[in-house]
């Protein structure tokens, strides 16, 4: 086992240890990873969010105040394992025929942990271009970090060029991704005795009128298919998840709930569905509603908007990765990642990281040594590159 495999390691054992589920906080392991950063001299910034609670991770090796850097970057947070069957204790490392077992292995510490092994070469090599580390919290639950960090760097005139997501991919690279957009949208209506219609307004109806739009759109968005797309089926797509609403069969239901997505292919698909949506309420449902109740609402809750990545006919991040990783294209996932928020930045980005989506969120677990030796030497060519 090579030197930089044996601290990738050592750091994703001591990563693992932290249990960072989404619910919880991040800041201990964040901490870990700026001492451990700073001590190659890179220079770390701390984003917290609003209550402290939480923490983005931004350090920097290489020239300073320069554009176009490269950014790795990585979610610190995990899925929970509550009601999963283990074979081990998730928050410990466990090697075993070449595997690393343990909660985030390969979604996604161990790419943070190889890009961390990696930063004393960066710092020995590195002159011209910066390298950046991004490591982000709540990605599993709306890349709401992802966001937030791109909004600290706005903020700050920070513009990196590349950004490396390393999601596993098998160390696959990934250029494009669809977007995920999630909502619940409320319906408070006006109870009443189900032998006297016309005296309530029923939610339940109402939403399943909002639900019968969607169903509409759906089909239209068939025909709104770039002709090129590759993605899987080629259009954007809308699934209506859970319809919840009323309390008996006689009463009026005053009140009823959707949970719905879409999976935009496009950022122009995604402002159709929500400007035809918020005009059918407007313009069609409400007036009805308030006709007989004046209170009568519909809102829309935004769960969480994450940006698809979209394929860039001009990507310098995939030109990079190809040269890196020897391989001669790239591929488009059906899942997502923070990688469309970077790129709605204006940095180009390509998804790439070792261990398989397939080991993702499931008990046991792991990531393959073979994938971070992979990984590893992605990113020693990468420090080659800036050295050159």
């Amino acid at each position: 086992m090579s030197t930089q495999l044996s601290d990738t390691v050592a750091l994703l054992r001591d990563l693992i240890a932290f249990p960072t589920i989404s619910e919880v906080s991040n800041l201990d392991m964040i901490a870990y990873l700026a001492r451990r950063l700073e001590s190659h001299g890179a220079r770390v910034d701390i984003f917290h969010d609003e209550i402290g609670h939480k923490a983005n991770l931004f350090a920097t090796i290489g020239p300073d105040d320069v554009d176009g850097g490269i950014v790795l970057s990585g979610h610190s947070d995990v899925v929970p394992v509550a009601e999963q069957d283990w074979a081990s204790d998730p928050f410990e490392l466990i090697e075993h025929d070449g595997h690393l077992y343990g909660r985030g292995s390969c979604d996604m510490k161990g790419f943070i942990a190889a890009a961390c092994a990696m930063a004393p070469v960066f710092a020995e090599k590195v002159r011209d271009r910066p390298v950046h580390f991004a490591f982000t919290y709540d990605e599993e639950v709306g890349c709401f970090g992802a966001q937030a960090l791109v909004d600290s760097l706005k903020k700050r005139g920070i513009r990196p060029g590349v950004a490396i997501i390393g999601e596993p991919t098998s160390m696959r690279i990934i250029e494009g991704h669809k977007g995920c957009y999630e909502y619940t949208t409320h319906f408070c209506g006006l109870a009443g005795h189900g032998s006297h219609p016309a005296r309530g307004v029923n939610a339940v109806e109402y939403a399943v009128r909002y639900v019968n739009r969607l169903l509409e759109l759906k089909e239209s968005l068939r025909f709104r298919a770039p002709p090129d797309s590759r993605f899987e089926p080629p259009w954007t797509t809308i699934n209506t998840g859970s319809i919840k609403g009323g309390v008996a069969h006689n009463v009026i239901a005053s009140n009823a709930t959707i949970e719905w997505e879409m999976r935009p292919v496009t950022l122009a698909d995604a402002g159709f569905v929500k400007e035809d949506m918020r005009r059918y309420c407007e313009e069609v449902l409400l007036p009805r509603m308030r006709g007989v109740h004046p209170e009568a609402d519909i809102t829309t809750e935004v769960i969480g908007e994450v940006d698809g990545l979209e394929p860039a006919e001009i990507n310098e991040a995939k030109d990079i990765m190809m040269e890196l990783t020897g391989r001669n294209g790239a591929e488009l996932v059906p899942f997502g990642t923070e990688a469309g928020i970077f790129q709605q930045y204006g940095m180009s980005a390509v998804v790439c990281g070792p261990g398989s989506i397939e080991q993702a969120h499931k008990p046991n677990e792991y990531v393959a040594l073979d994938q971070l030796q992979q990984c590893l030497d992605m990113l020693g060519r990468l420090g080659d590159k800036l050295a050159a």
